[in-house]
């Protein structure tokens, strides 16, 4: 009989390193486009601040993204054991 102490291995849904990545390139290519469609160049400090601010607002996102990750992973067990009680019952 299988002991119900042992972990269980899931693969993380988000490679927490290529979205920091990725938040950069968004934060790069938005600072671009706010530039060319107002025809402006930003300062350093500007764009240092609109960065920052990017990156903390995406990172609010990622921070959603796990909460509804670990919600939605409870549903799939609750299902999955809702499944074998009606597998079980049925026989």
């Amino acid at each position: 009989m299988a002991s119900f102490d042992r972990p269980i291995t899931l693969k993380k849904a988000v490679d927490l390193q290529i979205v920091g990545e990725n938040i950069l390139d968004v934060a790069d290519f938005a600072i671009a486009k706010y530039e060319f469609e107002n025809d402006i160049t930003l300062s350093d400090e500007l764009r240092e601040a609109a960065t920052e601010q990017i990156r903390d607002d995406l990172w609010d996102l990622v921070k959603d993204f796990r909460a509804r990750r670990k919600k939605w992973l409870q549903m799939m067990f609750d299902t999955a054991g809702k499944a074998v009680q009606e597998a079980v019952d049925a026989s």
